[in-house]
């Protein structure tokens, strides 16, 4: 991404956020995942500036300066290695759109208006969870597996749908906790041939090398790239080179299909593979958490064989217990700007990169953790290089490394990490880089980070078991700040309210509930002999969450979605006090973003006399506003016979087409002898322009379908389009109806006025 900061000195990143956040909302803003890490064909590490997920497709969005891909201003060899990025991108099936930072700074409309064409103007984003440590660990071979408790009850509830007669299900288990393992063991219980499919070749040779371990004399082979190995009795094959070349395979080739990251499932490539392909059973793996939202991934797969979450995986053993102690700092974070999911980055680096906060994190580590290996997570390069030397200086092995720094340097100080030759690691976009160390036990979450995806990545690098780990060890370094750009903490993430100093966050229930005794009784755990802590210290946390509540609540946009009212009417009630929200989020002195209870909506409409609406009626009204159509002039038949003819698959209509059916449509009526319109209409009189017919068109008959939400005028673009959840239940025959009728009251219409 280009180094862009504009006069307030916020990032590029942070522009783009902020239009993103004016286009869907606040808390839409949340699903937008920067520098995401991914691997090109050649498997060099990437990162796109940011990924999302929009219901069934992962898209990618570029931001560049202007001289950032312009053969004229970069080496060639800089030029292609920008367009192997991106092609490699479309390899992995994602969408991809790219905005200038100029563009941004120059046209932001623009920008929102392309958003919501390329997102649609309601996009059902979603979390991407496949964002914590890939799985390592020592190879195993088939006999010595000693399959863990919830693995056997994850293959004995596979084994019975089997025996009912089902043939497809779901396994969702945390990362880290040896889904592949199970299905493999399955798939080797049932015997006949297997398709492992998976979206990177990092998953594919993962799978590979689990076969190979645990299914002793049967050959395994790879489709991916180059390698197309179609005889092998298993196959661990990327999903590209799979749905391209069908053809090398016959639909009943494989007894039993796994498809990895399952949630990406309903992905064109996917459902190319799954259509085609008749297997016995398929199974998907998953350690996305099943939502509400989530219907096509359940549509597709029917049944989930087993569950075993985060925190689960903790209580069972399968992660170790955390534990946590807040350390309070002195810093002011109260007047750091932030948009609504990061804070802006150099407001941030002025705060906390001040040597109070540096030296309380290093008197910290010599207080409270001495000899134990930790990795102290920091905001920037420059804040981790300067904790590494004070820790230095105080005779502490430390070393600051980040993902900018050379390969063969950075493999060499985190193996010295991990053999225990450096104590201290501080790390710095490290977790782009897949990396992490089961020995770790003491992680310092001293950056500030109002993202739950940052911050569970971060805690992710310290939850693998170990032999003689028995905890992980979490400092949360807790800044001032107000209820709004509060950081994440431990027990914000896990919504607890009561904190002992060094007290269990995660763990076995019957752990948690005898430390609570001991708690209550004055004494502290055996845990914490090492640490100089007091069983008497307590505190209340406030774990108000601004993004989950908003996630529950309707934003003012929505609101407007949700009524039959225009938007300026929704913004002058709320001005004048008629409408009052349930949430106000402050994001600076001039900005705020307003939402509503569901409750709060419906008793505002029938206050008002308004009509509610939502997805699964809008359909449903807009047909009845058609049969119900008022005539004062023939203005809303044209329109929609003009739509109907010129609208592509997605809804969208040029309004210059429009313009030129009604051109075409009122100067037919003239050359025929026939009454134009009304005698005051441009129409009647001719001799307008197209910019006359334009205005007519978007002050007339367009405006009643945009007050009800039906239509949407983009006016950067110059586009109307139809709502596109009336526009996609919109069937052939009620496209035909809805011209019939436009027919039958222009007819009547006509006889009224006279022909």
């Amino acid at each position: 991404m280009a180094e862009y900061r504009s006069a307030s000195g916020s990032s590029a990143e942070d522009l783009f956020i902020e239009l993103f956040a004016d286009t869907f909302g606040a808390e839409k803003a949340g699903y937008l995942y920067s520098q995401y890490p991914f691997y090109d064909i050649y498997q060099n590490a990437r990162f796109a500036d940011f990924v999302l997920e929009n219901g069934a497709k992962r898209i990618a969005i570029e931001i560049d300066d202007q001289a950032s891909h312009d053969p004229r201003h970069v080496s060639v060899d800089k030029f292609c290695d920008d367009l192997l990025k991106q092609n490699s991108m479309v390899h992995l099936g994602w969408d991809i759109y790219r905005f200038a930072v100029r563009q941004m700074q120059k046209q932001p409309d623009t920008v929102k208006d392309e958003l919501r064409v390329f997102l649609g103007s309601d996009p059902q984003l979603k979390e991407i969870d496949d964002y914590l440590p890939s799985q390592q660990g020592q190879a195993i071979s088939g006999e010595k597996l000693e399959l863990r408790e919830y693995q056997q009850e994850a293959l004995d509830s596979l084994a019975a749908m089997r025996d009912k007669k089902e043939t497809i299900a779901l396994l969702y288990h945390a990362t880290g906790t040896g889904k592949t393992v199970t299905a493999v063991m399955d798939a080797k219980r049932c015997g006949g041939r297997v398709l492992f499919v998976a979206h990177t070749m990092e998953l594919v040779n993962q799978s590979y090398n689990t076969f190979i371990n645990l299914w002793e004399g049967v050959s395994v082979g790879k489709f991916a790239d180059s390698i197309k190995d179609t005889d092998s009795h298993v196959i661990c094959g990327s999903i590209q080179s799979v749905a391209l070349n069908l053809e090398l395979f016959k639909d009943d080739d494989f007894d039993y299909i796994i498809i990895d990251e399952a949630h990406h499932a309903s992905a064109d490539t996917y459902q190319k593979v799954l259509a085609f392909f008749k297997p016995k059973f398929t199974l998907g793996l998953t350690a996305t958490p099943e939502r509400a939202d989530d219907t096509n991934i359940l549509e597709i797969f029917k049944n989930t064989a087993h569950k075993l979450d985060i925190q689960t995986a903790v209580e069972i053993g399968a992660l170790v217990p955390v534990r946590c102690i807040r350390i309070h700092t002195n810093i002011d974070m109260t007047s750091v700007m932030f948009n609504s999911v990061q804070y802006n980055i150099r407001d941030l680096d002025v705060k906390i990169c001040v040597t109070e906060r540096k030296k309380l994190i290093v008197d910290t580590w010599v207080n409270y953790v001495k000899n134990k290996r930790t990795v102290v997570f920091c905001a920037s390069v420059k804040h981790a290089e300067q904790i590494a030397r004070l820790f230095e200086d105080a005779g502490i092995r430390a070393i600051a490394v980040s993902g900018g720094m050379k390969a063969s340097e950075r493999n060499e100080q985190l193996a010295k990490f991990a053999n225990g030759d450096i104590k201290v690691l501080c790390a710095c976009d490290l977790l782009n880089e897949g990396w992490d160390c089961p020995q770790t036990e003491v992680l310092f979450m001293a950056r500030p980070t109002m993202s739950k995806v940052l911050y569970t990545q971060q805690l992710g690098r310290g939850m693998r078991n170990a032999e003689g780990k028995e905890y992980l060890m979490v400092f949360d370094f807790v800044d001032n700040a107000t209820q709004y750009n509060t950081p994440y903490s431990m027990h914000r993430l896990f919504k607890l309210k009561d904190y002992h100093v060094g007290g269990m966050v995660l763990g076995k229930p019957e752990d948690r509930e005898a430390e609570e005794e001991l708690y209550a009784q004055g004494e502290r755990p055996d845990a914490l002999i090492d640490y100089p802590v007091h069983a008497t210290d307590y505190e209340i946390v406030d774990i108000f969450n601004w993004q989950e509540e908003a996630a529950g609540m309707i934003s003012q946009m929505e609101f407007v979605r949700r009524v039959d009212v225009q938007s300026e009417t929704i913004e002058r009630y709320v001005r004048e006090g008629l409408l009052i929200p349930d949430l106000i989020v402050p994001m600076s002195e001039h900005r705020t973003f307003k939402y509503f209870k569901e409750e709060t909506l419906v008793d505002y409409a029938e206050k008002y006399g308004w009509k509610l609406i939502d997805d699964s009626n809008r359909k449903d009204l807009f047909m009845e506003m058609i049969e119900q159509m008022d005539m004062s002039y023939s203005y809303k038949p044209v329109l929609l016979k003009a739509i109907l003819t010129h609208t592509d698959a997605a809804g969208r209509v040029k309004i210059s087409d429009i313009v030129a059916y009604f051109r075409s449509y009122y100067e037919t009526r003239r050359e025929a002898g026939l009454v134009v319109e009304k005698a005051n209409s441009i129409y009647a009189k001719g001799g307008y322009t197209d910019k006359a017919a334009e205005c007519n068109i978007l002050a007339n008959p367009f405006k009643r379908f945009e007050d009800m939400n039906m239509f949407r005028h983009t006016k950067t673009l110059g586009v109307i389009e139809v709502d596109s959840t009336v526009w996609k239940k919109l069937t052939d025959a009620e496209k035909k109806w809805i011209g019939d009728v436009c027919e039958e009251k222009l007819e009547l219409y006509y006889k009224r006025i006279g022909k």
